[in-house]
């Protein structure tokens, strides 16, 4: 009578029985979910990324990032190589702007510059559409690239035989064909587009197959298209190959005229600057000033300045052609 009655335990849910554990079995592990894999998953992808970024990254900074940041240092003071640095502040800047021989040198290098981009692009895009149209030859691919691949010293001096004035095989077919001899590297009206013709001729074939590569990426079936529409060859490279191609050619434009910007070795060869400052270019300018005159500090000055120049012209082809959009997409 006194004692009570032991409370039943809850009925199992309906169709639940099974999810029940057993009497001394162990629980399961958790199964991790999606979102803990993800996240396990870009722990461990980052690790990796930057272990493979590493060497790139370290190699940046040592011989891009800090001699910059060294060379914006010099660039305010007057060291000459022989003494220690005096902060001059921004003197060498002022100094630069008020210099002739600088301004004169920018003027030589804009028009090199107008004058290679105008050559290796109109003979590019020429050897470009030949190879897209005619052949798809990998050896005459591989011909086209030869040039580049001699150094440039090598091809300065060699071009330099070629148009000398007295020995030079182009003045002897001149005078075979009863011309006037030309002095194209002692001219100052021909010393420039001589310079210009030499170095385009070793940039032109890797030009073209950067062009080529771009010819490839647009799709046969707009090509057909046209040709139903009744387009012959020029209007369609005119109004179908080069719009597709913007991002190429802005990326072609981009790097050649950085690259022609630091002309050297093709002047220091031929010419020296010669003659009457007619080829002093704004490399060869700051190379006379660091290591010709000593003025380390100025040369700095000048770098500087040409990397700002660099960096407005780059941008504003970047947004002229509108390089990051494509019409292929």
């Amino acid at each position: 009578m006194g004692c009570t009655t032991a409370a039943r335990p809850a009925p199992p849910p309906p169709g639940g029985s099974e999810m029940l554990l057993r009497q001394g079995e162990p629980a399961a592990p958790p199964v991790a979910g999606p979102a803990h894999r993800l996240k396990a998953g870009t722990r461990g992808d980052g690790r990796l990324a930057a272990a493979f970024l590493a060497p790139a990254l370290i190699g940046f900074g040592l011989f891009y990032l800090y001699p910059a940041l060294r060379g914006a240092w010099y660039s305010m003071t007057d060291w000459n190589l022989l003494s220690r640095p005096r902060f001059v502040g921004l003197d060498n800047y002022a100094r630069l702007l008020h210099d002739p021989l600088f301004w004169n040198a920018l003027k030589v290098t804009g028009g090199y510059v107008v004058l290679n981009l105008g050559i290796q692009l109109v003979a590019g895009l020429g050897l470009a559409a030949l190879l897209h149209r005619l052949t798809r030859s990998l050896v005459l691919r591989s011909l086209l690239v030869v040039p580049w691949l001699v150094p440039n010293v090598t091809t300065g001096l060699l071009w330099m035989w070629l148009l000398d004035a007295d020995l030079g095989f182009l003045n002897h077919l001149l005078t075979g064909a009863g011309l006037p001899a030309q002095g194209f590297l002692t001219s100052p009206d021909l010393a420039l587009p001589s310079v210009a013709v030499i170095t385009s001729w070793s940039g032109t074939g890797y030009t073209a197959l950067l062009l080529y590569a771009g010819m490839l990426l647009v799709p046969r079936h707009v090509y057909e298209a046209a040709a139903l529409d009744g387009s012959g060859e020029i209007r369609t490279f005119f109004r179908v190959t080069l719009p597709l191609m913007r991002p190429i050619l802005a990326f072609v434009l981009v790097v050649s005229l950085i690259d022609s910007f630091q002309l050297f070795d093709a002047v220091a060869v031929t010419t020296k600057g010669g003659p009457v400052n007619a080829t002093r270019v704004i490399y060869h300018y700051i190379y006379e000033q660091a290591f010709t005159h000593f003025k380390m500090g100025y040369a700095s000055a000048l770098a500087l300045s040409l990397v700002l120049v660099l960096g407005v012209l780059t941008f504003v082809q970047m947004r002229l052609l509108r390089a990051s959009t494509s019409d292929l997409a």
